[in-house]
């Protein structure tokens, strides 16, 4: 039988790092940026939704192309001054405003039964 801690995604980094203090400190802070993210993405996907609904209650088509080519390239030229992967960042931009339009389509679905 292994002698590591089992799985569980309610573990937390130091009980999951069994007695390496080092790697339970980084684990710990990736946590706590995980937690972090999903916090921030949550905020951001209840504004979208708003903007959504406003946008079937205005009869405003659910996605901007210039809007979010602007985006990209913004966030683009971010990642590079913060030294992350442009093309990473851009696939994960892509992920999120394609969500954001799938949730404005069914707003606007919703608006006009």
């Amino acid at each position: 039988m292994s002698s590591e801690t089992p799985y569980s995604p309610h573990a937390t980094a130091e009980n999951q790092t069994g007695s390496d203090p080092v790697l339970a400190g980084f684990r710990k802070s990736i946590d706590n940026i995980d937690a972090a993210l999903i916090h921030m993405l949550a905020e951001r996907f209840r504004i979208t939704q708003a903007v959504g609904a406003y946008k079937a209650k205005v009869t405003l088509p659910p996605a901007d192309p210039d809007r979010e080519k602007r985006q990209i390239e913004r966030l683009r030229q971010l990642s590079e001054d913060a030294d992350l992967d442009p093309e990473f960042s851009e696939k994960f931009l892509r992920f999120i405003i394609d969500e954001v339009i799938r949730h404005h389509e069914k707003a606007r679905g919703a608006a006009q039964d």
